[in-house]
């Protein structure tokens, strides 16, 4: 047995950053040392073949709630991590609020950690929480970048939890200077409040029952000048800001200008702004609510089309998990429901879905979902890559399966979607992390969780 190497995995598509090929992935105590042809695979090594399945790198979600420790009632390590695994994802980001305490002093950080010891089935990096309580130097951000955290999330209106404040553009200015001295990267919930504010006030009277009367109350205004405002603020303090679920496309041309003047700013998108648009919501339908909200046809396909420019750098799920009850699934009441989808096992096949009708490559799926993210998170030569160096995160993928969603077969804790029904193309048929099995498809989980804690400096 060639002591070099402790497993082989053989696949005839093998995507690695120099393109797709038959190549055989030796591994050798969680990492990979060497990808090589086939023929080069030794003898007497334990070997998994992937047959014609495509082999993937596994998928780095960087925006993902789970809300442990506080409001399991809504998700916890457990389930969220079931989904992950079950939907191709090695490695998430979990942000700073929704759970209780968030993750905005040292207190709140260590009680995340001790939340996911030996429930997380997949390795999980945290994110700190910039509020008005520890904007500027010396006021908590540093302490928390010391201890590990790999970026930090603020909202510029209000966040839905009263214990995660949104900060104002004083505020955000003075964590802008002190997370560029750190050399993080912010993600910012890119919505003002005084656009909501017009919003809401133009839904008064309407039909809570109607997704038109959700769009009126959250329009796109909101999206575009907080986008401006962040751009100006990364211009001015040097900070890296990524802008998460970017919904609007009239902000796009602020992200050309970002480009073209090499600002620092990227932006993610999400499955669902890829997948639904706003025409096709029923009255009631409160599983597609989320904030920003889902928008029009043509708004969704000018998405797809910076994702092929490269204006949008990544697809993450934004999984935002919530009981019926909060959810309004009785009344349909969308002014009132909670907004968050919770995306984790579905996202692949949603994206690959879309991207494949539209003409793109399991190559962009994985830049995309993969590699983009691994480099926001910092974990570039780690993860999001089939490499030599990095972890041996696999994911077997069947491009051409084609099922329907069954909310019923979803491992989250909630099953409430609106992906319910929808045939999606693509399935997830096995997930390796760091050179062991933790999912296949059909198959019930039976090993322990084995994911650990991405701490900044193992980055």
């Amino acid at each position: 047995m060639d002591r070099s190497t402790d497993l082989i995995v053989l696949g005839k598509r093998v995507v690695t950053p120099a393109g797709e090929r038959p190549a055989a992935i030796h591994v050798r105590d969680g990492s990979i040392v060497a990808v090589t042809d086939r023929e080069a695979a030794p003898a007497g090594v334990p070997t998994i073949d992937a047959g014609d399945l495509h082999v993937l790198p596994g998928l780095v979600d960087t925006h993902v709630h789970i809300n442990e420790p506080g409001r399991t009632e809504w998700e916890g390590f457990e389930t969220a991590t079931r989904a992950a695994a079950a939907g191709g994802v090695t490695t998430l980001v979990d942000m700073p609020l929704n759970s209780v305490p968030p993750t905005t002093t040292l207190e709140g950080l260590r009680a995340k950690v001790r939340a996911l010891e030996e429930k997380a089935r997949v390795d999980v990096a945290l994110c700190g929480g910039l509020v008005p309580s520890n904007a500027g130097i010396g006021a908590g951000l540093a302490e928390l970048f010391a201890e590990g955290v790999i970026a930090y999330k603020c909202f510029l209106a209000e966040s839905g939890v009263s214990e995660f404040s949104h900060v104002h553009e004083a505020e955000l200015r003075e964590g802008m200077k002190e997370i560029a001295r750190l050399g993080a990267p912010l993600f910012v919930h890119a919505e003002l409040p005084e656009p909501l504010s017009e919003g809401e006030q133009a839904a008064l009277g309407l039909d809570p029952r109607r997704y038109e009367t959700y769009l009126r109350s959250r329009p796109r205004t909101a999206e575009d000048a907080a986008v401006d405002l962040v751009l100006r603020l990364a211009r001015e303090t040097g900070a890296r800001a990524h802008v998460v679920h970017l919904s609007s496309s009239d902000a796009l041309t602020t992200f050309r200008r970002a480009r073209d003047s090499r600002v620092p700013l990227t932006v993610e998108t999400c499955p669902h702004y890829l997948t639904f648009a706003s025409e096709e919501i029923p009255d009631g339908a409160t599983a597609f609510k989320c904030a920003p909200p889902i928008r029009e046809t043509n708004n969704r396909e000018k998405l797809w089309d910076a994702l092929r420019e490269g204006l949008v750098d990544q697809v993450v799920t934004d999984h935002s998990p919530s009981s019926a009850e909060m959810k309004c699934s009785g009344s349909g009441d969308f002014m009132k429901a909670w907004g968050g989808i919770s995306s984790l096992q579905i996202g692949l096949s949603a994206v690959w879905t879309g991207a494949r009708a539209r003409g793109r490559t399991v190559r962009d799926l994985v830049e995309w979902m993969s590699a983009a993210p691994a480099r926001l998170a910092g974990l570039t030569g780690k993860k999001g890559a089939i490499a030599a160096g990095c972890d041996a995160d696999l994911v077997f993928w069947d491009a051409e399966a084609e099922h329907a969603i069954d909310a019923a077969s979803l491992e989250h804790r909630h099953k409430i979607t609106p992906y319910e029904g929808r045939k999606l193309r693509g399935a997830v048929m096995r997930t390796i992390l760091r050179g062991e099995t933790i999912y296949e498809r059909g198959k019930a989980f039976t090993s322990a969780p084995r994911g650990r804690w991405l701490r900044r400096s193992q980055a």
